[in-house]
């Protein structure tokens, strides 16, 4: 399973499938995203995080966002206790995916054995060379998670975040990502908080949406259970598919009309006007 920053305008994402074929002709090679944008390392974190779950155990991600690329920073294949493994930069990537599907093992790629051959003067193409490479030598049963590299402490680089919390009346969060092609606002505050407070769908909440402390949007709008549910051009409140309130305009881009973006800047904040 592939994801990077590259983009599908150029060879780049079609040589690392090259490289996992030539291991072994027998793999399945999938594509999780390859528009992440560009440097985004909190968003690789989030797009692992959000797909990883619906996959079986024994999937090897290879997961290329990496602005540091050639420098000391390290590269990690990390399995989780769902038996999935991370083939990637100890970035930060692996910050969400290290707590929600917990840390069973992690091990530095040795890159004296799991290179590809005849690329050690390229300082640039990592995806190419080391991790699709270990990737797919992984994946194959080439190599054993023993061999990829000496083991690491049970610990990675995380990006700081804000947490879903509760104080009160009022529940904070944070945007993690947008829903990109609908310009809908996902945060990473669970249903089941916002029903503690208490909410259920035809209540009406006070939204407040945050950037760097500083506030962007404030309104009172309707918790529905789908966008339909209010008219068209208007606001709501909603839980995801991944069942975290969310906030869009029914058959609009609230992110472009309200100029909202995401990451760890970006906070919510919520309340029960009952």
């Amino acid at each position: 399973m592939f994801q990077s920053d590259f983009g599908l305008k150029d060879g780049a994402v079609s040589a690392m499938k090259g490289v996992a074929l030539g291991v072994s002709p027998d793999l399945g090679l999938y594509d999780l995203t390859h528009e992440i944008p560009a440097y985004n390392i909190w968003e690789a974190a989030y797009r692992l995080e959000q797909t990883a779950p619906y996959w079986p155990a024994g999937t090897v991600f290879v997961s290329v966002v990496d602005p540091g690329v050639g420098t000391t920073r390290r590269s990690v294949v990390m399995r989780s206790k769902t038996g999935h493994y991370f083939v990637t930069p100890d970035n930060g990537t692996l910050t969400l995916v290290a707590q929600s599907l917990g840390i069973s093992e992690i091990r530095e790629i040795d890159e004296a054995v799991n290179r590809r051959s005849q690329s050690g003067k390229s300082y640039t193409f990592h995806g190419r060379d080391v991790y699709a490479y270990t990737g797919a030598r992984l994946a194959a049963g080439i190599i054993s998670f023993a061999e990829v590299g000496k083991r690491l402490p049970d610990t990675v680089i995380s990006i700081p975040f804000q947490s879903a919390q509760k104080n009160g009346n009022t529940i904070s969060g944070m945007i993690p990502v947008l829903d990109i092609q609908y310009g809908n606002i996902w945060s990473n505050i669970p249903d089941s908080l916002i029903r503690s407070l208490p909410a259920a769908p035809g209540d009406s909440l006070n939204v407040s949406i945050l950037h760097k402390d500083s506030l962007v949007y404030q309104q009172r709008i309707p918790l529905a259970n789908t966008f339909g549910d209010v008219p068209e051009g208007k606001p709501l409140a909603y839980f995801n598919s991944l069942l975290q309130f969310s906030v869009a305009l029914n058959m609009g881009n609230f992110a472009a009309a309200y100029n909202v973006s995401s990451g760890p800047e970006w906070n919510v904040r919520v309340s029960s006007v009952r």
